[in-house]
């Protein structure tokens, strides 16, 4: 028997990872990757009785992974929020999947455990950019000003991570982060890690190189950012779509990034005031998906850019 942990590599997945494995200590194989790195179930091979953990990975996109699972006698526990689409009836599957766009799989995670990890599932909340849900669970246990600052910015630290065309370009292998973040039952505590400095002011370095940028087009119902082939690019795109989309809460976001020959990574935001249409917009395109509020498209080849432009003004 094999125990595999299949973990999207962005806040949301290493801090619902974390509330479990705190929760329900185990050695267990990791599987994770970037954070558009979900298809997580074809990097195993399932045999009988093995026990599959898969959190905040699309299961639209590991359908046929999780059926393959199953057949072979594995034991599924599948937690997301991402678009599901038909999912499996088993009794060897157990699955929580909520879509709502004000929840997370941190938030759905922390809900099943009975909010026995809430500063880790606040964490999350704050990486997934979902600062209304952080807050409000926040409130719930009276957190202080000064907690919930250094938690917000350690998720968004967590998120940056994610992001990149390979792992090569993040700051941490995210299987590698999740062991540095294991060992600490209050996040408060991982803070004070060097490993964790290393990545804040790496974030805070690439961050820096935003403030210089300016839109293609900006309009009252939305603006589109195109970044350069670079590192820094590939590691920031994701938060700063988030910051972007606080900053402006009644306009959707998409912020490309070059990724070689005459194409694009797309990461969509929709408005913060009506968190929904980024996945229906990305679906319509070739290696698009994600959630109702957040989505993207891994691959938008240059010729595709004004369709791209006149759906995305349409959509919001």
């Amino acid at each position: 028997m094999t125990a595999y942990d299949l973990f999207n590599g962005d806040a949301d997945g290493i801090c619902a990872l974390q509330q479990l494995r705190l929760h329900q200590p185990r050695q267990t194989t990791l599987i994770t990757g970037i954070k558009r790195d979900i298809n997580l179930f074809s990097k195993i091979t399932a045999g009988e009785n093995d026990e599959i953990t898969a959190l905040d990975i699309s299961f639209d996109k590991n359908r046929d992974g999780v059926q393959a699972a199953i057949d072979a006698g594995a034991q599924v526990f599948y937690a997301d929020h991402h678009f599901a689409g038909e999912t499996i009836e088993s009794d060897r599957l157990e699955i929580h999947i909520d879509t709502d766009a004000d929840t997370c799989t941190s938030l759905i995670i922390n809900k099943f455990l009975n909010d026995k990890f809430y500063a880790w599932a606040i964490t999350g909340a704050y990486g997934d950019n979902m600062f209304d849900s952080a807050e409000a669970l926040a409130d719930r246990f009276a957190v202080s000003k000064e907690d919930r600052a250094a938690l917000k910015e350690l998720g968004i630290c967590l998120n940056y991570n994610g992001y990149g065309f390979t792992v090569e370009d993040l700051v941490y292998n995210p299987a590698d982060l999740f062991e540095l973040v294991r060992p600490y039952e209050n996040p408060l505590d991982f803070i004070k890690t060097e490993g964790y400095q290393k990545l804040l002011t790496a974030y805070h370095q690439d961050i820096e190189k935003t403030h210089q940028l300016s839109a293609l087009d900006a309009r009252d119902n939305g603006a589109i950012y195109i970044l350069p082939d670079q590192p820094w690019s590939r590691r920031v795109n994701g938060v700063f779509s988030n910051d972007l989309a606080r900053e402006h809460r009644s306009r959707a976001h998409a912020v490309l990034v070059e990724c070689g020959a005459n194409c694009y990574r797309v990461s969509v935001r929709a408005p913060m005031d009506n968190k929904t249409g980024a996945d229906e917009l990305c679906r319509q395109f070739a290696s698009g998906g994600g959630r109702k509020a957040a989505a993207g498209i891994n691959q938008l080849s240059e010729s595709e850019l004004n369709l791209f432009s006149e759906k995305f003004f349409d959509a919001f």
